[in-house]
């Protein structure tokens, strides 16, 4: 009989183990055939300086690089930084995009516009006699999506693919903002865990201190993803590459993921 753990390592298309620089060509090449086959001019990375994002970065650059010189064609990859207010590791936004390089980068601050949505939404609840702030979940949430309309503005304008940085230990949890941070064009970190990505940004070069800092998705402050899911990144990946992980550990990552299917599935209709 097929355990739960197996089906979804199946359905996420984990390996239990990979060829960092393999995997970099791989990725490389469909970027770059996704690029022609959509006429795009170049692709959009938010850089938010986590590892993630890092890696992206690192694979969109390779791509675009190439298809410039094999094409004749100029090709682009942007780099967005968007901070609410002071972030206070932007510091590792711009050595990322230093790192590898990047001619083209913008600075879009969201505190404002988040802000703003804010008090509407406030205000639309005490028109229904509820007098409350927005939760820091829910500000956290209009974060998320606020940031991927300014990246979907700019892409517009440029004729640019939006990358996403969603990859399976994320989606075992469930841990993005469904059509938020989710509602991108392409994503070519998908069937990677945590582990695995870390491994392909140290064979691209993404700064040691991107490479060893606390994954957040920085919704509020002091936020990492191991606090809030209480599930270690080392047991998410070990658990997605087939391994044996404490009971209770994995009883917990498989409720969260049976929780959080409404995440991963299509828009249901009828």
């Amino acid at each position: 009989m097929t355990t739960l753990q197996q089906q979804i390592i199946e359905r996420l298309g984990v390996q239990p183990s990979i060829d960092p620089a393999a995997e970099i060509r791989k990725r490389v090449d469909f970027l770059k055939q996704y690029v022609l086959d959509a006429k795009s001019t170049g692709l959009l990375i938010a850089i938010s300086g986590g590892v993630d994002s890092a890696v992206a970065t690192g694979l969109c650059k390779l791509a675009t690089d190439e298809l410039t010189k094999e094409t004749g064609k100029s090709y682009m990859t942007l780099g967005v930084f968007q901070p609410y207010g002071e972030q206070a590791d932007i510091a590792d936004s711009y050595a990322v995009a230093k790192a590898f390089a990047l001619e083209h980068t913008v600075e879009t601050n969201i505190e404002e516009a988040v802000d703003e949505i804010a008090l509407e939404t406030e205000h639309a609840l005490r028109g229904i006699g509820r007098s409350q702030h927005l939760s820091r979940g829910g500000k956290g949430n209009v974060k998320a999506r606020t940031r991927m309309v300014v990246q979907y503005a700019l892409a517009f304008e440029l004729n640019l693919i939006v990358v996403g940085t969603d990859h399976a230990s994320e989606a075992i949890t469930g841990f993005y903002t469904k059509w938020g941070d989710g509602a991108v064009d392409v994503t070519p970190l998908s069937t990677l865990n945590k582990r695995q990505v870390k491994l392909i940004g140290a064979e691209l070069g993404v700064p040691e201190s991107v490479l060893t800092k606390a994954p957040t998705a920085g919704l509020w402050e002091g936020q990492t993803d191991e606090t809030e899911l209480g599930i270690s990144y080392e047991h998410n990946s070990d658990y997605l590459e087939g391994k044996e992980i404490p009971d209770e550990i994995r009883e917990k990552l498989e409720r969260q993921y049976v929780k959080t299917e409404h995440k991963r599935s299509p828009i249901p209709g009828i």
